[in-house]
């Protein structure tokens, strides 16, 4: 608010405002104090005046990323991966950087150093790139609206970053999951395998997977049920025999403690699955073989049985029929061989 105070033949005017830095002015006349005064509120309303740099100095980027991992993320759905970028951006100079003096330029100058490759590091895309930058515009906007940092704007408000659609329509090559069933006989993590199983006989996502409850399983009726999905939604998943024979070993080596209190089948972290995923192909010679990979070869696989649009999509759980048609793709051997057999001549 603005006040006003007569000092001999003078009117000098204070405006304070939490967030701003307090400015002040002096005038001959009353009415023209009262107008300015008035003027600087407005522009305090409309958020045009400067931010308080005193409290900025005292703030720096790493103060904020920590609150937002520390505080927000802990309750957000897949908080934990955004945790572990966040730990890493840390590491940067960047988060050394104080709030007052933090611009958009400084995340350009990160994007490019981070997308170019040096030899104690490996260039990230513009993709990876975006994908970090996302909770970091996000925890901007909270910290202006829910924490009063007295920011004037989000820093990466006018960030672009330009992304060439990339999606991956990766497969299983012939043999390629018999090298991964021979390396899992060495590998520490016995769980990693059943769950890779499952996830190419269902097309669950690795997050639904880990999540999965004692009571989520159906072995009678052959079905399992995912609570929460990505989407918000929840679905019943149809079981193959193979994907029960998985189920059914997995509930057979809970405890009756485990199983009384409903526990988890698959009772791992996120991170650490996909640790042991990496471990596994790398110790099968497969250097190209993501994680998420296996629901994509399993989509691709209820189309090649047949299975219409519709009668796919309430597998994997899209709501979006356009998100299908990435996974719709056949093999090129598959091609190959189609083309082989028909008499294109004929359709001339």
């Amino acid at each position: 608010m603005a006040s006003i105070q007569k000092h001999r033949d003078k009117f000098q005017v204070r405006v304070r405002r939490k967030g701003y830095p307090t400015i002040s002015r002096t005038f001959a006349k009353l009415a023209d104090a009262k107008e300015w005064a008035n003027h600087q509120e407005r522009k305090a309303d409309r958020g045009e005046l400067g931010p308080d740099r005193k409290e900025l100095d005292r703030i720096t980027l790493a103060d904020l990323v920590e609150r937002y991992r520390d505080e927000v993320l802990p309750g957000k759905k897949g908080g934990s991966v955004e945790a572990i970028m966040l730990t890493a951006f840390l590491r940067h100079s960047i988060c050394k950087k104080r709030l007052s003096e933090l611009t958009v330029t400084d995340f350009i100058r990160w994007k490019d150093e981070r997308m170019t490759a040096t030899a104690a590091r490996k260039a990230i895309t513009a993709k990876s790139a975006k994908r970090l930058l996302s909770p970091i515009q996000r925890m901007f906007e909270l910290a202006m609206t829910e924490w009063d940092i007295p920011l004037r704007e989000n820093p990466l408000s006018n960030f672009r970053l330009k992304v060439i659609d990339n999606k991956r329509q990766r497969r299983l090559r012939e043999g390629e999951f018999e090298r991964l069933i021979e390396a899992s006989k060495k590998t520490r993590n016995p769980l990693v395998l059943p769950i890779a199983r499952l996830a190419l006989e269902t097309a669950m996502r690795r997050g639904e997977i880990l999540a999965l409850r004692v009571r989520d399983i159906d072995l009678e009726r052959h079905s399992v049920t995912v609570r929460e999905s990505k989407n918000g939604y929840s679905r019943t998943i149809p079981l193959s025999a193979a994907a029960v024979v998985v189920l059914t070993d997995a509930i057979g080596k809970m405890s009756s403690a485990e199983k009384a209190r409903n526990g988890r089948l698959f009772p791992l972290a996120p991170n650490a699955l996909l640790l042991s995923w990496n471990r596994l192909t790398k110790r099968a010679g497969i250097d190209d073989l993501n994680f998420h990979d296996l629901r994509h070869e399993a989509v691709s696989r209820l189309f090649e049985l047949g299975l219409t649009v519709p009668e796919v999509a309430s597998l994997p759980g899209h709501r979006d029929m356009r998100m299908l048609f990435r996974y719709a793709h056949a093999t090129h051997p598959s091609i190959t061989a189609n083309m082989a057999l028909a008499d294109l001549s004929s359709a001339a």
